[in-house]
Formats: structure tokens, C-alpha cells, sequence
């Protein structure tokens, strides 16, 4: 019994990677984690776009690597994302997208579907956990095989869910490590580039034959009077909703078998795509002249499910029952975080807030963070609100930033901050609780161990702000120290002067592992 997650690192521990490195974000942490629990070699980055970028110099060496993320960490990873598919890959390079239908724990529920087209990268879409493994170790194949990187698209429910996974046996064919020189393959330059545009084009032409005869497509034969195109997890809902349609499961979900499509459209009376989130599969059919139907546009928005399947196969558009009242999240009993976000409150700040478990500063009782969009837009956000607001608003402006997610992108934030200083100054305040708490405890670059808890090179938050030109930095342990938090604060505010807060107060949740972990390292 397996999970998603668990399945992918399983196929990546028996395909041979040379190293799986990642950023940790709900739904994918779980990779990484079990991949180095199980004897492979992995890694946490700072951020998405450093994970892809050692992740591309790994292929280059003609070794196989995992790269794992969450849906919108590949917005991080894009930069590089874009151009690795020209300049392709000498050895292996698959990367994990774990997309989040339903926001279970996301700001948003982009469908990195949309990736795969724009950046020109072959995606596969595993349903279960068994898929998972077999997928994976079909992306890595295929990567080797065709020289490009290949997206593995999950979801939350793919992530989570356990099912039984039977591993066939197969001879590992471990990719030697060995560098070539290959000027006009990997410098992007435009004299290269554009030949390596027509490559990539025309490998995407070859691979979309392969799918055709070959691709992971599985069709369920059933009565005529009925077909359903669909992909991932959304099968498993379709088998159970509908047991006697005709059901063609996509795997390879970039570049489409678009003439198997066809043919199987064309063999039943009525043909639906059964899909989540954005209407993908929809538009990229319709635009082939392959017609279909789609779901109605209230069903674009959670996951679906068993009843939500059967009520678009009827066309029911009723309001659907409310989901039961949950309880609400909040910052655990204890957590310094409370006590900062109690000043904050009282001193009826403007916020500019971030992502990490002190974004439930934002609900009651505090109710003390105006803003939450991305990792690390706390301190850009709250200088434009200081470069534009009133002299008497503009002081009120503090960003609110966690360490993990200082050091993923808070830190051209502080660059910015002391190239472009407002003129009334700025408040940083880095919620210093020496972890990645969020996602579940994992380590970052500012707790000086690595994601198996060794020992590493740690960075010093005060000692890099300070190497920017910012001098009036301070820390302080909130709990220990309310009064005095506070009365910095009020004199930060106070002051034209730029200034950063680090409030250090290890998470209770943590505390006892990380003695554990020191002590050890000792």
C-alpha cells in the first residue's frame, strides 16, 4: 500500500536517479522525503527555480533526476522550465507538478495543464498510486529517450491517496554520468535557439506518433451510446459513476493522441470529457474538430468527484449541498506567532503577508494581514504600499515574511528595499521559527541542515541583511520578550529608517526533533 507520492519516489529510487531535489509544498512533499528515507539521494532547494535549474545540470550530465514541486512553485520554475525544452536533455529529467483542485492548502488552483502546451514539455497524468510508479519510471524512459524533460502531473487526490502497487520486475539500466561539449544545443543564444525551436518541435511530432501506436492510453469498452475522454484520478470517478460507457483514460495528456481521440469520438453516440479544473482537454479537442462536450462551468471549480461526475453526465446545474462547516484553522496554542500578530492588531497595522502557517494571521481572532499572494510578495507588496500611500498610512506598512520563505524569495525583496528605500523607511518582519513548518517541519537553508537533518552550511538572516546596507536589524524572542517587541516595533515605525525584526522562537511542533537532530550532529 502505497501512496502517489510514495509510488513516484519508489520509481525513481528503482530507475537509478542520481538525485531528487525539490522545494517542500503541499501536495508533493512526501517525494523527497521518502525517497531519502529509502536510500536515495535528495535534497531540499531554496526555492522552485534553483530545484529545476541543478535539476537541468544533473540531465546535462547525462544522469536521471527528479525535480518536485507544487502546482505553483513550476511558476517559480518557469524561467528555466521554458527553455530546457530546447535545449533538451542528455540524460534524464522528469519534474513532479502536484496540482491542487480544491485549494486544499494553495492560494489558488491553477491547472498546470497549461504548462505543458506553453513550454512545449510532454506531460503524463498518473490516476493511482500504481500509475504513479509506472508513470514515472515511463517519464524517465521516455526522457532518456527523446532528449527532453517530461512533467509528471498529479493531484492532491493522486498525492494522498494509498492503493496497491505491484512492482513488475525489470532490468535497471542506470544512465552513466559523462559531459560532452554541445555549444549549439545548450547556449541559448538566438543563433541557437531557433534551430533548437525546430528540434523541439519536430521530437513533439515523433513523440505524438509514439502516443498514437504506443502512448499509456487505456480504453474500457462499454455501450456505444455513451463516451467519456478522460484522464488521472477523474478515471476512477468515471468507472464508478458511469460503469457501462465507453471510457478512452488518457495518460500521455501532451502531445495528444489526437486521431485515436478522433476515432473513438466518432464510434460512440455521445462524447464527454470528464476532466478538472480547466477545460483542457475540451478546447484542445474542439480545436481539432473533435466534437464533444464539456462539463458546465460550476464544475471548473473543486475537485470532483463520484456525485459530481453523475450529475454532469445528467446536465444537473441545481445548486449543489453545501460542504459541512469544518473546523477553522488556527496558529497552534503557544506559537509565537500569536503574540505578534496581537501587536500587530493592536497597533492596527497594515500588513503585507506571506505564505507559511502565519498566514492564519489573517483570520480571527487577529485578523492583522491585508494581503497574501505568492511566496515572498510580502516585502515588494508592502514597499509599494509605502512608496504610495498617505506619509501617515505609509507608516503603519509592515511585510510579514517566515523564514523558509525568506530565504525561497523574500531575499530580492531586502535588495529592493535597500536599492529603492521609500521615503519614509520600511518594517521587514522575518518570523524566524527555524523550520518550514507548513508543509510539515522540513528543513531550509537558514537551519543549517540538510532535508535528512545533517548538518550543512547555515545562513545567518541578521548577518546577510546586514551585508545589504540595512543596519538597524533586530532579534528578539516574542515570547520571552513581549513588551520589548513590541516597543521596538513602535519605534521602527517610527523611524524614516529601514528596518528588519527577526522574531526567533523555534516551533513547539519542532523543538524536541531539532534537539534530537543537533545532538546527533554534534
Amino acid at each position: 500500500m502505497l501512496s502517489g507520492n510514495e509510488a513516484v519516489a519508489l520509481a525513481a529510487l528503482d530507475f537509478g536517479v542520481a538525485l531528487g531535489t525539490g522545494y517542500p509544498g503541499t501536495p508533493s512533499t512526501e517525494i523527497l522525503e521518502y525517497l531519502s528515507a529509502h536510500g536515495g539521494r535528495a535534497q531540499w532547494a531554496p526555492n522552485e527555480k534553483v530545484a529545476l535549474e541543478v535539476g537541468l545540470g544533473v540531465a546535462m550530465a547525462g544522469a536521471a533526476v527528479l525535480v518536485t514541486m507544487k502546482h505553483v512553485g513550476l511558476n517559480v520554475a518557469a524561467d528555466p522550465l521554458f527553455t530546457a525544452a530546447y535545449t533538451g536533455t542528455s540524460g534524464s529529467l522528469v519534474i513532479v507538478s502536484a496540482d491542487d483542485p480544491g485549494m486544499a492548502s494553495s492560494q489558488n488552483e491553477q491547472d498546470n495543464r497549461r504548462f505543458a502546451v506553453a513550454a512545449a514539455v510532454p506531460m503524463l497524468e498518473p490516476a493511482d498510486a500504481q500509475e504513479s510508479y509506472d508513470f514515472t519510471l515511463l517519464a524517465l524512459e521516455l526522457s532518456a529517450r527523446w532528449h527532453l524533460p517530461f512533467i509528471l502531473r498529479t493531484t492532491t487526490r493522486v498525492c494522498h491517496s494509498k492503493t496497491v502497487v505491484y512492482l513488475l520486475p525489470r532490468e535497471r539500466n542506470v544512465l552513466v554520468p559523462h559531459f560532452e561539449h554541445d555549444i549549439r544545443s545548450r547556449v541559448m543564444i538566438p543563433s541557437n535557439a531557433r534551430p533548437a525551436h525546430r528540434r523541439l518541435r519536430q521530437k513533439l511530432a515523433e513523440l505524438t506518433q509514439w502516443n498514437e501506436e504506443s502512448g499509456p492510453n487505456e480504453l474500457v469498452a462499454g455501450q456505444s451510446r455513451l463516451g467519456i475522454v478522460t484522464s488521472g484520478v477523474n478515471f476512477m470517478h468515471v468507472r464508478e459513476a458511469a460503469p457501462d460507457a465507453s471510457v478512452l483514460k488518457l495518460g500521455l495528456t501532451y502531445p495528444l493522441p489526437l486521431e485515436k481521440i478522433r476515432r473513438f469520438a466518432t464510434s460512440v453516440d455521445r462524447c464527454l470529457v470528464i476532466e478538472e479544473g480547466d477545460p483542457y482537454l475540451v478546447e484542445q479537442l474542439r480545436t481539432a474538430g473533435i466534437a464533444v462536450e464539456g462539463k458546465p462551468e460550476m464544475y471548473r471549480f473543486g475537485e470532483l468527484n463520484v456525485t459530481r461526475v453523475r450529475r454532469i453526465l445528467v446536465g444537473d446545474t441545481s445548486p449543489e449541498p453545501a460542504a459541512l462547516p469544518g473546523k477553522p484553522p488556527t496558529l497552534c496554542q503557544g506559537c509565537p506567532h500569536r503574540i505578534v500578530f496581537g501587536v500587530l492588531k493592536k497597533l492596527d497595522c497594515i500588513v503585507a503577508g506571506d505564505i507559511g502557517c502565519y498566514s492564519l494571521g489573517a483570520l480571527p481572532p487577529w485578523e492583522a494581514m491585508d494581503s497574501l499572494v505568492c511566496m515572498g510578495a510580502s516585502i515588494g507588496m508592502g514597499l509599494g504600499l509605502r512608496h504610495a500611500l498617505p506619509a501617515d498610512e505609509a507608516r503603519r506598512v509592515v511585510s510579514v515574511i517566515g523564514d523558509s520563505t525568506f530565504v525561497h524569495s523574500g531575499i530580492p525583496g531586502l535588495v529592493e528595499m535597500a536599492y529603492n528605500p521609500p521615503p519614509g523607511g520600511h518594517v521587514v518582519l522575518i518570523l524566524d521559527n527555524g523550520t518550514t513548518a507548513m508543509t510539515g517541519l522540513q528543513e531550509h537553508p537558514g537551519t543549517g541542515r540538510t532535508l535528512d537533518h545533517a548538518a550543512t552550511g547555515k545562513i545567518v538572516f541578521e548577518d546577510l541583511i546586514r551585508s545589504l546596507g540595512i543596519p538597524n536589524v533586530t532579534v528578539i524572542d516574542p515570547v520571552a520578550a513581549p513588551e520589548r517587541f513590541e516597543q521596538i516595533l513602535v519605534e521602527s515605525l517610527a523611524s524614516d529608517a529601514l528596518s528588519v525584526i527577526i522574531t526567533r522562537r523555534t516551533c513547539l511542533l519542532a523543538a524536541g526533533k531539532i534537539r534530537q537532530y543537533e545532538q546527533s550532529n554534534v
